[in-house]
């Protein structure tokens, strides 16, 4: 006899985290392979492979997130208490500076210039090692409070998992092209935020954060705002 799941539990908790392991097997085994591909084709249409895998997936996952976020079990509402609104806005912009540093050489990610696989430790690289995972637990702990849902819950589940993966693959890939070179940056910094400038390891120097990239991300995120119930409104038009 076959357990019968609470009605509240939705197929759709299930489609999202199949979906997101598709999205990481692509991302992370599209990353794996890139000094393979690199060889082959060379690094600018590996980019550009990379880029028109990894960027439909993340849209599905967005506009499947987007007409589902309220699916489930309300675990809790928060919405109308005064200030959640705006903490909810301030956490999401912070993620963004996160998810999209400025330290990555954004002509290279559009495959303008040649892309090449780099050791930073400038920016927001002394803050952590691993910007764009401690951002995506940030939007998960904003979207989630906001929320309330297991259907949320459940996606920022799926999410911090892959970045914690990601995190580490990222520091085995590393390790393995740099070596010493890696293992030393390692000792300077470190994963969680702010820990290796508290005990010494590093230290903030705020002119590198002035740079046109971390305008643009802001810039971004103003708009994002603005056009914040549009997105909402087109992707509802999409009936997945």
């Amino acid at each position: 006899m076959f357990m019968m799941l609470p009605p509240w539990l939705t197929t759709s908790h299930f489609i999202m985290l199949g979906l997101q392991l598709g999205f990481a097997v692509a991302h992370s085994g599209g990353a794996a392979l890139r000094p393979w591909a690199e060889k082959r084709i060379g690094a600018r249409l590996y980019r550009i492979i990379f880029a028109l895998v990894s960027l439909p997936f993340a849209a599905i996952l967005i506009i499947y997130f987007c007409n589902h976020r309220y699916d489930g079990l309300q675990l809790w509402y928060v919405q109308n208490v005064p200030g959640i609104g705006t903490l909810v806005w301030i956490l999401s912009a912070i993620s963004f500076l996160f998810l999209y540093p400025a330290t990555f050489n954004l002509l290279e990610i559009a495959a303008i210039t040649k892309p090449q696989v780099h050791l930073y430790e400038t920016g927001i690289i002394r803050i952590t090692r691993h910007p764009q995972m401690v951002g995506q637990v940030i939007w998960c702990v904003a979207h989630t409070l906001w929320l309330g849902t297991t259907f949320a819950l459940v996606t920022s589940a799926g999410l911090i998992l892959h970045h914690l993966f990601g995190a580490w693959h990222g520091d085995r890939r590393l390790n393995w092209r740099y070596g010493e070179a890696f293992a030393k940056l390692k000792q300077r910094t470190s994963i969680i935020p702010f820990a290796a400038i508290l005990d010494g390891r590093q230290f903030l120097e705020w002119r590198e954060f002035l740079r046109p990239a971390y305008l643009g991300v802001t810039v971004f995120v103003l708009l994002l705002w603005w056009f914040h119930p549009l997105l909402l409104a087109v992707t509802s038009k999409v009936q997945w």
